[in-house]
Formats: structure tokens, sequence, C-alpha cells
């Protein structure tokens, strides 16, 4: 018998265990990717893009509301309680639900502006802004903000829109032809009155217009004893002494119109600073000088307080003396600013004139 050969043994399935992929090795590089911070310029972004919306919407706030409130004011302008008073309390309520309503609209308006883009919502508000800013040069914003600074101002405001209006109505009452001929007359005069008014700090058109009152630009030596461009007489000694540091002593000659308009200039700056920036007060007291005391004097021998107050006591006295320089001043800031004279009762010429404002009298914002 043929021996059999032995079996084979059945193949067994080994057990091989998955080769693990290697880990690339980090470098320097990677880790040094990996450990930076997130760039900031997107809150940069935001935060500058979220100023400018809230500046846009601010100016277009505050503009609205001294619109609504001057206008508001001037309506219903009195003391009788239903027909003035409880008006404009409502209109201030109705004024805050307004703004109430228009808030929650751009809140939901923002939210789908900057869902196309984050530009929209201070773009838009920029816009309205700008366009805020494009109304404000007009006319009638002027006459709405006189309205609002004398409901805010209340009785110092009033005195003052009270003179300003004295201002308007005596420049209406000059002779246009007449005036005219003065301002051509003072064109040689205007280097040395601009170089005086920038040396102490004068609007030009105010010194110029106290020349006008003064001289009408003839210099001549008056009756009283007036010489030169601005009429000067009696001048404090410490003004006098402050020009003269200025000139050299050959050329302080008060018919020298340069030397004339500098110490007139100095003795005006002094009497602005006694009356404590009060123009009209200041224009008084130069036209009064020191003698007997000056205005000064008078104002605490009545106990008066300001320019309103005085008035009545200056009965020898040129009371409207403030107001002629005042409406020759705003002849020389019309020439200057719209190249002619212009009519204060024709069209609107009343309101562009107020709009210009009166030289020297500050508009404090």
């Amino acid at each position: 018998m043929a021996s059999s050969a032995p079996p084979q043994p059945l193949p067994t399935k080994q057990q091989t265990t998955p080769k693990r992929k290697p880990r690339p090795r980090s470098t320097s590089k990677t880790k040094g990717r990996k450990g930076k911070k997130k760039p900031t310029t997107s809150f940069r972004q935001n935060a500058l893009l979220l100023s400018l919306e809230i500046l846009g919407l601010t100016i277009t706030g505050v503009a609205a509301i001294i619109v609504l409130l001057g206008y508001a004011a001037n309506r219903f302008s009195g003391t009788r309680f239903f027909a003035s008073l409880l008006p404009f309390a409502g209109g201030i309520l109705g004024l805050i639900v307004l703004t109430a309503i228009l808030l929650s609209g751009w809140k939901r308006l923002r939210k789908w502006l900057q869902s196309r883009s984050p530009f929209l919502p201070p773009a838009i508000a920029l816009g309205l802004a700008l366009m805020i800013g494009c109304f404000a040069m007009q006319d009638r914003f002027t006459q709405a903000f006189g309205y609002y600074r004398t409901l805010v101002g209340g009785k110092e405001e009033a005195g003052r829109v009270t003179l300003a209006h004295q201002v308007y109505a005596a420049y209406r009452r000059l002779d246009t032809t007449q005036l005219q001929k003065m301002i051509d007359r003072a064109g040689p005069y205007h280097p040395a009155l601009e170089e005086a008014a920038t040396a102490f700090a004068i609007d030009v058109d105010l010194l110029q217009g106290l020349a006008a009152t003064e001289s009408s630009y003839l210099p001549r030596q008056s009756a009283d004893g007036g010489q030169g461009l601005l009429q000067i007489t009696q001048v404090p000694a410490t003004v006098t002494a402050e020009v003269d540091r200025l000139f050299p002593p050959g050329s302080r000659s008060l018919t020298d119109p340069r030397y004339n308009a500098f110490l007139g200039a100095a003795t005006l700056r002094h009497y602005l600073t006694e009356m404590k920036g009060d123009l009209f007060l200041g224009l008084l007291a130069y036209n009064i000088g020191p003698k007997n005391g000056g205005l000064r004097f008078i104002m605490q021998q009545y106990g008066a307080t300001d320019f309103v107050t005085i008035q009545p006591y200056l009965q020898q006295l040129p009371r409207d003396y403030p107001i002629r320089v005042l409406s020759y001043s705003l002849a020389f800031r019309i020439r200057q600013k719209e190249g002619r004279l212009l009519a204060y009762e024709e069209g609107e010429n009343a309101l562009r004139i107020q709009g210009l404002g009166i030289p020297g009298l500050r508009e404090e914002f």
C-alpha cells in the first residue's frame, strides 16, 4: 500500500491590525499659524461704521428738534393756557411719540439694510445729515433757529433780538444812494481799518461802521475836538500807550488814517472789555468817553445792568448811537457778502440779511 501523505493544514486567516497612517509632523510654521489671533480689522470697521451712523442720526435729530420746537414756539407764543401753553405741551408730547416711532422704524430698516451691505446704514444716516446741512444754510432754518434761541434764551435772548431788530429797522431807513457813495469813499481806508481790526480782535465791518458814524469817511477836525477818521477825542492813557508802542514817534499823528484807526480800534476794545463784551454798551461807552466817570459810573448811579435798562436815563446822551453804528456796519457786511446793497423790504431780503448777522454781535452756540 502506498503510504498516503499527511494532510496539509488548512490555511488560517492571519489577524492583521490596520496600520495607522503616520501623522504629519507639526512644524514651527504650522504651530505659529494656529497660535495667531484673529485679526481685529472687522471689529474696528464695525465700530467706525456704527459711529458714523450714530453721528448722522444725531445731527439729523438735533436739527429736526430745533426746527420743530422753534416754529412751535413762534406759533404758540403767548401766556393763554388753551391757546398757547397747552398746544405747545401737546406738540412736545407728539414730538416724543414721533421720535419713538421713527427710531423703531429705523431699527427694522437697519436690519434689512445690513443684510444687503454693512455700509448702507451709515451711508443713509450721513446722507440725511448732509441734507440737513444744506438746509441749515437756508434762510428758513436761520429763522427757525432764531425762534429756538428765543425759546431757550428767555429774557436775555429776547432783549438781544429786540435790539437786533432796531438795527435792521435803522438799516432799512438808510438812503441807499448816499450809503453807496459813503461805502465808495471808504475804499482807500479799508487796508488801515482791516489791519487795526485784526490787531485788536474786532470785526472789520464793525470798525468800518464806527468810522462811517464818526466821520462819514471825510476825516476832519470837528467842533467838539474830534479828529480824523474815527473822530478821536479823549482816549484812556493806557490805550494811547498800547498803540504808541506799535508806531514810531514820527508817525503818531491823529491825521494819519492808520494811526487813527489803530487808536480807535484799541479804544473800542478797551470799552468792550470794560463792559464785559456787551457790544451795545461798549459802543455807547466809546461815544461817551471817560468824562464824568464814563458810562460805568452812569450805570452804577441808576442801577442799570444792560443797554435796555440804561436807555431811558440817556435823555441828554445819544442813546441811539450803537444802533446807528451797527446799521452802517451791517451795510458794509451786506456789500461785502452780496456784492451790492439789498433793500430790506424787498422779497425775502429781510431773512437773508438777518442770516448774515450783525457785525460784532456774538452768535454763541
